[in-house]
């Protein structure tokens, strides 16, 4: 049995920190280098990543990054409650992911897809409801849900052991290189998503699907 496990941010759904905060403070990112240094202080904070794991709330990260960053708090508030409903299918990975459900549908090819996000509970609920192709996954672990976040080894492990995983029957895809070592340093594959072209091809190393 091959288990081929998607990150979403980045790799499936589109994600463009750099201009959500654009849009957000136009004030605050006219010069260069200001969106990308706002988005890496605001997404990159612990804060965050406290918010993508479940312990924080969506007000408490609001309230604490408005407080540390010198935000206008209406408007932060209205970029963190957008985000999910900014969050759309990357179509090329989408294909990419038709085609392996396809696979998985045909006689004799064991294939099963599963899903690995570092995503707040609010997000993913929002994903999971907007989204037919969820129902394409035979599984899969949103980080806010464990209280776990990539890269941690725990939450690959709880993935794993959830769903029976053979570890080395299992390709993971993230756009992050250190998310795709701390898979591999638990005997997973990886692919370091930085296309849909580029991750058609890797799966081809991995398993059969159409590359025209």
């Amino acid at each position: 049995m091959m288990n081929v496990v998607f990150d979403f941010g980045a790799v499936l759904f589109g994600w463009q920190p750099q201009q959500l905060v654009t849009q957000a403070f136009p004030e605050q990112t006219r010069l260069p280098g200001q969106a990308a240094a706002l988005a890496k202080d605001l997404f990159g904070h612990a804060d965050w990543h406290g918010f993508d794991r479940g312990t924080l709330s969506m007000q408490a990260v609001i309230e604490q990054s408005a407080a540390r960053l010198g935000l206008e708090h209406a408007a932060l508030t209205e970029l963190v409650q957008g985000i999910g409903g900014h969050l759309e299918p990357i179509t090329g990975t989408l294909e990419v992911l038709s085609q392996l459900k396809q696979l998985a549908l045909a006689p004799g090819r064991p294939l099963k897809l599963y899903y690995l996000s570092n995503m707040s509970v609010p997000y993913a609920r929002t994903l999971e409801r907007k989204f037919e192709f969820f129902q394409w996954f035979d599984g899969g672990v949103f980080s806010g849900d464990v209280f776990l976040i990539k890269p941690e080894p725990a939450i690959y492990q709880l993935l794993q052991v959830r769903y029976e995983l053979e570890p080395a029957q299992t390709v993971f895809i993230d756009d992050l290189l250190g998310n795709v070592q701390a898979a591999q340093a638990l005997g997973w594959q990886g692919i370091h998503f930085e296309s849909a072209v580029q991750l058609r091809r890797d799966l081809n190393t991995h398993l059969v699907i159409q590359t025209d």
